[in-house]
């Protein structure tokens, strides 16, 4: 059971073979992510925590079965981002990630009966190329919403890849979930054939 409502994760864990069905669990994550910073977490703290809660919450009631939490957090200069609410925003942080580089860091929790089973944790250093203010409007009118789809304003896998003029990670982080090592923890379960 994937505890997500991200369109995106479930597409990865179904093109890679995995039997699994989403169940979003509902975590206020913003007055999470606000109390962790205040508590001085790093960013990694907050995915990581975020995506057990995730689990948990669904866990309770799913007996007997493997719930996937996941989380992403984005962080540069020390600012941790989160998706756009609207193009506005998307252009606002679009536009202070330019020329700089940003880290991804994607969070995976397995749960069973309430009890963490595994974790994994994954980084992806990603640096914007300086593009100009006519190339961002363009994007911006080429995605459209779907610029609030994800943290940063942008998916590598469509036009959000001309951003940048570098990457440095799995590509499966920067969509949102460290898939490979999902994947050998579910073999290793013997949910997956290995």
């Amino acid at each position: 059971m994937l505890a997500s409502g991200s369109a995106t994760r479930l597409e990865m864990l179904h093109r890679a073979g995995v039997p699994v069905s989403a169940d979003p669990a509902a975590v206020d994550e913003d007055t999470v992510k606000h109390a962790l910073q205040a508590d001085g977490a790093s960013a990694q703290d907050a995915a990581e925590a975020l995506a057990e809660m995730k689990a948990q919450r669904i866990s309770g009631r799913c007996p007997g079965v493997l719930v996937l939490g996941a989380d992403q957090m984005l962080h540069c200069d020390g600012v941790w981002y989160d998706k756009p609410g609207d193009r506005t925003q998307a252009a606002k942080q679009l536009s202070t990630l330019r020329g700089k580089t940003h880290e991804l860091i994607s969070a995976a929790v397995v749960v069973l009966d309430g009890a963490r089973q595994w974790h994994h944790v994954a980084r992806a250093r990603l640096t914007m190329r300086p593009f100009s203010d006519d190339f961002l409007a363009d994007y911006l009118e080429t995605v459209g919403d779907a610029c609030r789809n994800s943290v940063g304003g942008y998916q590598i896998e469509g036009p959000g890849v001309q951003l940048f003029s570098r990457i440095d990670g799995d590509f499966f982080t920067v969509l949102g979930l460290p898939l490979l090592p999902v994947l050998e923890f579910l073999r290793a379960r013997g949910v997956l054939a290995s």
